[in-house]
């Protein structure tokens, strides 16, 4: 693997398959005036100034970090990367770590246009209270593996989730899993039942007001198995889908090789959907719980 100047590069402890990438403090302190030149309402408001964000990140490491970030992230053998300083300072608040996040995005390819939250990121709050219509803000549920964009006709290739804040938390790790690290994979994905059309929806909260139909199962142009999978919103119409989701949902949630990761404040990670599930065990109950994320999922760059 390629190194970068200024970047920290190396397996995770878990797996082979994500890599950390940590940015040093010449970087960070490099970004702090170019940041600084854009507000968030700009970077909401007018597209291209991400752009001119991501480039600047990209110009400090020589544009090696768009390169490594896209290899790892393309590769079927890795497909995941966490992403962030090295050393938290005073200087990292939730506006650079904002800005951050939509560099590194912008150097992988163009995001989707989040209905829930009404521009191209969402930023959503985890707490001890929820009255919302979805698993996302449930601290004490656990989030069963999933790909995103189950719901959505936009392509989602990838998604970046950051987390912005994090303060009385004990548990919520991330869980992940790789497609062929699934020891039941094979068995589903020729399961014919996989390959059929199932019509997906979604709850109020996510503003989508029509359903999309795809299959579970498809594969890339290799013939391996890709999956779009969320147990939330599927709308089985047969017996035969019903129970297929049955045992999707029960052989994902059973895996032994699920990777458990704590995600440190300010990093990122970024997955490939079609062969990486994801998830988050629950939190310990605290009345004082708050974690904050942000997220960004879209498409690859056509070149």
């Amino acid at each position: 693997m390629k190194q970068v100047d200024g970047i920290e590069i190396f397996e995770d402890e878990k797996t082979k398959r994500i890599i950390n990438l940590k940015i040093g403090d010449e970087i960070l302190d490099k970004l702090i005036f170019p940041f600084n030149k854009f507000n968030i309402t700009a970077l909401e408001y007018k597209p291209f100034t991400r752009f001119t964000i991501a480039k600047s990140l990209d110009d400090l490491t020589s544009n090696k970090l768009s390169e490594l970030m896209n290899s790892i992230i393309r590769d079927r053998n890795t497909g995941c990367f966490v992403i962030g300083p090295k050393k938290i300072n005073s200087k990292i608040d939730d506006n650079f770590l904002v800005k951050l996040s939509t560099a590194i995005a912008h150097l992988i390819g163009i995001p989707n246009h989040d209905s829930m939250a009404g521009k191209y990121y969402a930023r959503f709050f985890v707490k001890h209270k929820d009255d919302s219509d979805s698993y996302l803000r449930k601290a004490y549920t656990n989030m069963d593996l999933h790909t995103d964009g189950t719901y959505v006709k936009e392509k989602t290739d990838w998604l970046l989730m950051t987390k912005i804040e994090e303060k009385n938390a004990e548990g919520g790790e991330t869980t992940m899993l790789h497609l062929d690290d699934w020891e039941h994979c094979e068995d589903l994905f020729n399961d014919p039942v996989g390959r059929q059309n199932f019509i997906w929806g979604s709850p109020k909260s996510k503003n989508v007001d029509y359903n999309v139909e795809h299959p579970v199962f498809s594969v890339d142009e290799e013939g391996r198995a890709q999956i779009s999978y969320i147990d939330q919103f599927p709308e089985p119409k047969s017996m035969d889908q019903g129970n297929f989701l049955q045992r999707l949902s029960d052989g994902l949630e059973e895996s032994k090789n699920k990777v458990i990761i704590k995600l440190p404040v300010g990093s990122a990670i970024i997955a490939n959907n079609y062969f990486w599930l994801h998830g988050r065990k629950p939190f310990k109950e605290n009345k004082d719980l708050t974690r904050e994320l942000l997220r960004i999922r879209g498409s690859f760059f056509n070149n």
